[in-house]
């Protein structure tokens, strides 16, 4: 059963939704958000595009009212399909070279890493963005907004943080503190996060290493032991707490991680006065700057990170809170 179709044929496609993703053939239908507002696009009775940070180039603008170029997308109309085991998720039309400004939104939703072409395509995008066209999130907004170094515009919100890359620096801190964190700034659903204290032996060839011999500035904060009793994930539409998931560690031998990438395991959590003060303080930025998608993380009432790039937690929200996340997201839109 079809729940909706791209209306491949059409000569605009306003109100259509473009997805930039990866590959859809690599994405996981029972655990992605991607596909998530995909199929609440559909099932608000919006086409539905998708296309690779490949498929995108700039040429001269289609219509004569759009001075100079235009971002352009090799763009291929997708139909989601009910669950039906064995057979595919998804069927495509015909991709066909369109314009940005024929689709209503476009959502930018490749995920990390923030690489050259990643940046490259966000100002593709911005040529759309400054002709009208609504990105989800905004282009300049994902290159300004690292999702570790974001978060110091609060730090009084977050645990005690570092940014260095001076090995000397970093081990003062530990000591310190006892016992930190050690992040990548470019890291991802918990590659690369290190606990460190200041007894570990050889800590400073480890921040070293981290630092690619005092090259590279890293994130180190004051570990929280209340990561024991799950990190939160908060997903937030324009500027509003519409869902959580709260992340708990696996459990495994000196595993503090809850990432649910790495075996972090989802409850089902409401938000609590403190959580919600955190997105009310965050929201009127998050709305001038045009991230209207957005999930952070908060543990033990302090704030960890801000993810913009193309935040996850739908499927889980949507299955342990019973909250339509996708569909509202969508509907948000309209």
């Amino acid at each position: 059963m079809v729940t909706t179709a791209a209306a491949a044929g059409a000569d605009t496609q306003l109100g259509a939704q473009l997805f930039v993703i990866d590959p859809i053939a690599r994405l996981n239908p029972a655990k992605d958000s991607s596909v998530a507002l995909m199929q609440a696009a559909g099932r608000a009775g919006l086409a539905v595009w998708v296309a690779t940070l490949a498929d995108l180039s700039a040429g001269p603008a289609a219509s004569e009212a759009v001075a100079g170029h235009s971002c352009w997308v090799r763009a291929t109309p997708v139909t989601m399909r009910e669950p039906n085991p064995g057979e595919p998720w998804y069927a495509t039309g015909e991709s066909r070279l369109l314009p940005l400004q024929r689709f209503g939104v476009v959502w930018m939703r490749k995920d990390p890493p923030v690489d050259e072409s990643y940046l490259y395509a966000t100002h593709l995008l911005e040529l759309a963005d400054r002709q009208g066209v609504r990105i989800v999130n905004r282009p300049a907004a994902l290159r300004a907004w690292n999702e570790k170094l974001s978060a110091l515009r609060w730090s009084h919100l977050m645990a005690p943080t570092l940014v260095a890359s001076q090995v000397a620096a970093l081990a003062a801190f530990t000591a310190e503190h006892g016992e930190v964190v050690l992040k990548p700034l470019g890291g991802r659903a918990g590659q690369g996060v290190v606990f460190a204290a200041a007894t570990t032996p050889g800590l400073r060839a480890l921040l070293e290493l981290v630092t690619a011999q005092q090259t590279l500035p890293v994130m180190v904060q004051a570990f929280l032991p209340g990561v024991a009793a799950g990190d939160k994930r908060i997903l937030l539409v324009d500027g509003e707490p519409l869902g959580a998931v709260n992340r708990v560690p696996s459990g495994g031998e000196g595993e503090f991680r809850s990432n649910l990438a790495v075996g972090g395991q989802p409850q089902a959590t409401e938000l609590n006065e403190a959580e919600r003060a955190i997105c009310a303080e965050l929201a009127p930025a998050l709305q001038a700057e045009g991230l209207f998608f957005v999930g952070i993380d908060v543990i033990d009432g302090r704030l960890s990170e801000i993810n913009v790039t193309s935040p996850t937690g739908i499927r889980e929200v949507e299955r342990l809170g019973g909250i339509p996340l996708a569909d509202l997201t969508i509907a948000r839109l309209l």
